[in-house]
């Protein structure tokens, strides 16, 4: 094999050629420790006549095909949530449209499915008119066979005045809904448009306030989704949370350790980084079923450095990290994102994903990987 001329974050370029190490291959097992989400992406159909900022048009087999290999690797999946690019180029109409097909796939399997409030029209909205448009999303999602992710609203972030607002919508949503139902708190880093979610900018203040809507609504609530990237924020709320209602980590950062757990227990897992990593994630929670927390740890550390590159600061552009694995991994025939998102990460950053899923054991078929970039580094002007 010839090496790749790879950018540097220095600015230079040096060759470069894979190591060899092999994705390990899919296990059906559903994983039994713990509960396991991957947030799962959406192949754009690159043929849409529309400019790339406003095309919403999906490949659909390409992206149910996609949610089959999560499921073939022992993992749920998470659908219709911010790693579809819900607020990133996917409008409302064919977020229903995949949750709905998602549901005809699913025939039982493991999934859950975003509730936002995204069919809201710009502009300043209503308490009212925000907890309408969850139960709106929330019925559809119940109608397709999965369990309801209450996902955090730009809208109430924008509407709200402190916490007792929040405390408004969240009450009257859960008070008429049976359950089971997952919250979603996703932090500014994620969205920067939460900023302040809960009625509090302090991040602890904020996992307090949640908390305590948790123990409120305990009976409905099966759990929250932490999306806050520190690990001790995540571990003081999951141990402050009511008896049934489970933390599922969101921290791409910190997963395998929150996952592991400790002597006070463990987090399950919500996590967009299982997406791309979704071989090694379910051959790493095999061995967690086994007992073997160890190999767990072998197999799972090692993609953390990848995982902090890919979700590195701008961290909403961490969707581009993720369709760009999908598409060297040959799970798309082409690197191109609704909304043209694709654009939104440098070669340089796409070369260190390479260079990192490569040590992480994250590449299929690292042949195909390099004839794939090959054509990315061309079109880049790197010789």
């Amino acid at each position: 094999m010839t090496a790749l001329s790879l950018p540097t974050p220095g600015g230079g370029l040096e060759d470069w050629l894979p190591s060899g190490l092999l994705a390990p291959a899919p296990t059906a097992r559903p994983a039994g420790s713990r509960s396991v989400f991957a947030a799962a992406h959406v192949v754009a159909d690159p043929l849409s006549p529309g400019d790339p900022g406003e095309s919403t048009a999906l490949d659909w087999d390409a992206t149910l095909a996609f949610r089959e290999h999560l499921w073939s690797c022992g993992l749920g999946v998470a659908e219709a949530m911010d790693t579809a690019q819900r607020g990133m180029g996917l409008d409302w109409a064919k977020t229903r449209e995949l949750i709905t097909r998602t549901g005809a796939a699913a025939a039982g399997r493991s999934w859950v499915a975003g509730v936002g409030t995204d069919q809201l029209p710009p502009g300043p909205a209503r308490i009212e008119s925000i907890v309408d448009a969850w139960r709106e999303q929330l019925d559809l999602v119940l109608e397709a066979g999965a369990t309801p992710v209450v996902m955090a609203s730009r809208a109430l972030a924008a509407a709200a005045s402190g916490s007792e607002d929040y405390l408004t919508a969240y009450g009257k949503l859960l008070s008429a809904t049976d359950g089971p139902v997952l919250l979603h708190w996703l932090g500014e880093q994620f969205d920067p448009a939460l900023s302040g979610y809960w009625g509090h900018q302090d991040v602890r203040d904020a996992a307090s306030e949640l908390a305590g809507l948790c123990a409120d609504h305990s009976s409905v609530l099966a759990g929250v989704k932490v999306s806050v990237l520190d690990a001790e924020v995540e571990i003081a709320f999951r141990r402050a949370l009511p008896d049934g209602v489970a933390c599922y980590t969101g921290d791409d950062f910190n997963y395998p350790e929150l996952i592991a757990g400790d002597g006070l227990g463990h987090s399950e897992a919500l996590l967009g980084i299982f997406d791309p990593i979704a071989p090694v994630a379910g051959a790493a929670l095999a061995k967690l079923d086994s007992g073997d927390v160890a190999v767990f740890r072998k197999l799972l550390d090692p993609t953390v450095a990848l995982s902090r590159e890919i979700f590195r600061t701008p961290t909403p552009f961490y969707k581009v990290g993720v369709v760009f694995l999908a598409y060297l991994n040959g799970h798309q025939r082409h690197f191109r994102m609704v909304g043209g998102l694709e654009s939104a990460r440098s070669v340089t950053h796409l070369a260190s994903v390479l260079r990192l899923a490569d040590a992480a054991g994250v590449l299929t078929d690292p042949d195909l990987a390099v004839a794939r970039m090959r054509p990315l580094l061309a079109a880049a002007g790197v010789p």
